[in-house]
């Protein structure tokens, strides 16, 4: 099937790059101490991802009407919200993806939006307004970086790297990984930013991460732009990532072979 971007591509990309610069970039290292708050232990919001999350609510239900909106911060004041990324057909926005560098002043940072149909992702996008970047994929028709084709190269490094996000693991699942990957990878830090650890993989800055939880917001668009590039996301077992799934614990490669290796070499670990 040829490459196409998704029909709403335009429209959603026009929002992004609106909602960025209308709230997002003017609240960009001009938080006051009232402007953050922390949601649990080391996880925050600001005023910037609420305000932006509500633009983009009200943007992407004018597109599809019938679609349920389930936005990151919403489910934080109802829990109940996420299981709706399942729906028959779900918008799926993180507002600011990486919010704990955006809240320091610092990037990484990005926003997300997937589109989901019965619990499959069928567009996403991810845009970084620093950079005024815009990632985007469509289901069984591409990837794109700003409207260009992307396609990861077949060609495997000598010694691949891994970038693990272990924060949600337990201690001793954390020891176990960390040992694994010391023996076989050059260690990578990672970006705390989900936006941007999809690109670098596609990009192959990075071959290799874990993670462990998977939130819609967080992972939807990103899965699906690096399996379309050509990488690998799915779970341990190589089922498919789907945004309504509960289930913890997912690898990204850049190369599905990179990708069958760590299965092998972490399972055996953990």
């Amino acid at each position: 099937m040829a490459a196409r971007p998704h029909p709403l591509d335009r429209a959603v990309t026009e929002l992004l790059r609106q909602v960025a610069d209308d709230l997002v970039m003017p609240y960009f290292r001009n938080l006051g101490a009232a402007d953050i708050a922390e949601k649990s232990p080391g996880d925050l919001v600001t005023k910037a991802d609420q305000l932006s999350e509500e633009a983009l609510h009200q943007g992407l239900a004018k597109l599809l009407p019938d679609a349920v909106v389930v936005g990151e911060e919403a489910c934080e004041s109802d829990p109940s919200l996420k299981a709706q990324a399942g729906a028959p057909q779900a918008w799926i926005i993180d507002p600011i993806d990486g919010t704990g560098n955006y809240a320091a002043g610092n990037t990484p940072f990005g926003m997300i939006v997937a589109l989901a149909e019965n619990n499959r992702t069928i567009a996403g996008w991810i845009y970084d307004p620093v950079r005024k970047r815009i990632c985007h994929a469509h289901y069984r028709a591409g990837a794109f970086i700003d409207s260009e084709q992307v396609r990861i190269s077949s060609n495997l490094p000598e010694r691949p790297n891994a970038a693990l996000a272990m924060r949600y693991m337990t201690e001793q699942q954390r020891e176990k990984a960390l040992a694994i990957a010391e023996e076989h990878y050059e260690l990578m830090p990672i970006p705390n930013c989900s936006a941007e650890q999809y690109l670098l993989l596609v990009q192959r800055q990075h071959h290799l991460t874990i993670f462990e939880r998977t939130l819609p917001w967080d992972h939807a668009a990103g899965v699906l732009f690096l399996n379309e590039a050509g990488g690998k996301a799915a779970r341990w077992d190589g089922s498919e990532y789907r945004p309504g799934d509960d289930r913890k614990g997912m690898l990204g490669a850049s190369n599905p072979a990179i990708w069958e290796q760590a299965v092998e070499l972490f399972e055996r670990g953990l």
